[in-house]
C-alpha cells in the first residue's frame, strides 16, 4: 500500500483520516458506513488536512477500534489491522471489508441504532429507502414488479422531469409515504431506477 499517495488523494468514500479515536460512537459509524458501502480504510495518526501526526498508542487505538467493532456495531464487524511507519511516524491502518451481511447499525450517543452509508467523504444517515434496499439485496430475494399505473406514471414523470423524491412521488401518484418508498425500493432492485443519496437530500433518476 503506497500511504502517501492515499493520504495525498484525501477522504473520500474509501478512505478517512482520524487523529486518534475519541468515542467509540463515532467511530462505530464510520466503519458501519464503510460496512454498508464498498468497504474502506481508516487512517489513524493523520489529521484533517492530511498532516502525518503518528499515533502516540496503538495499543489503545487498537482497543477502542476492537470495542466499536464488537459492542457499537450491529451485526459486528471483523477490523483488519496495519502499522505502517513514515518518517518514524505510525500510522495505524484499519480496513473494513464490504459486508455481505448488510445493513450493519451503530449504536448512538442516543442510545438507538441507525444505519449509516458513506456518501463523499462523510458517514450519512440511511433513509428507509436505503435500508430497505440493503436488507433486500443480501437477502438475495428476487422482485416481482407488477407494472401497474403507478410505476408507468412515475417512469414517464422521470423522462420528463429527470428526477424525483420520495416526498413528490407521493404527490404526484397519490399515495402514502411506505406505499411510495415500497415501489421506489421494488424499481431500484429491478435495475430500472438509481439512488442518489447526498448530506442534504435524496432523489431518484431514472436508470
Amino acid at each position: 500500500m503506497n500511504l502517501r499517495k492515499l493520504i495525498f488523494e484525501g477522504e473520500g468514500v474509501k478512505v478517512d483520516f482520524k487523529k486518534k479515536i475519541t468515542s467509540c460512537e463515532k467511530i462505530a459509524k464510520t466503519m458501519v458506513s464503510f460496512a454498508n458501502n464498498k468497504g474502506g480504510r481508516l487512517l489513524i495518526g493523520v489529521g484533517d488536512d492530511g498532516t502525518i501526526l503518528g499515533v502516540k498508542s496503538e495499543d489503545e487505538e487498537r482497543y477502542m477500534i476492537t470495542k466499536a467493532a464488537t459492542l457499537y456495531a450491529r451485526p459486528q464487524l471483523d477490523p483488519k489491522f496495519e502499522e505502517i511507519y513514515v518518517d518514524d511516524k505510525l500510522v495505524l491502518v484499519v480496513e473494513i471489508d464490504e459486508s455481505p451481511d448488510k445493513p450493519h447499525y451503530s449504536l448512538a450517543e442516543d442510545g438507538k441504532w441507525w444505519v449509516y452509508v458513506r456518501v463523499q467523504d462523510k458517514s450519512v444517515l440511511a433513509s428507509k429507502v436505503v435500508v430497505d434496499v440493503l436488507k433486500r439485496s443480501a437477502s438475495k430475494e428476487g422482485v416481482l414488479i407488477a407494472y401497474s399505473s403507478k410505476e408507468k406514471a412515475l417512469l414517464e414523470h422521470l423522462e420528463k422531469a429527470a428526477r424525483i423524491t420520495v416526498k413528490e412521488c407521493c404527490d404526484l401518484l397519490k399515495i402514502g409515504r411506505n406505499r411510495a418508498q415500497k415501489l421506489l425500493v421494488d424499481l431500484i432492485l429491478s435495475g430500472i431506477i438509481r439512488i442518489h443519496t447526498t448530506e442534504k437530500e435524496e432523489f431518484y433518476t431514472a436508470v
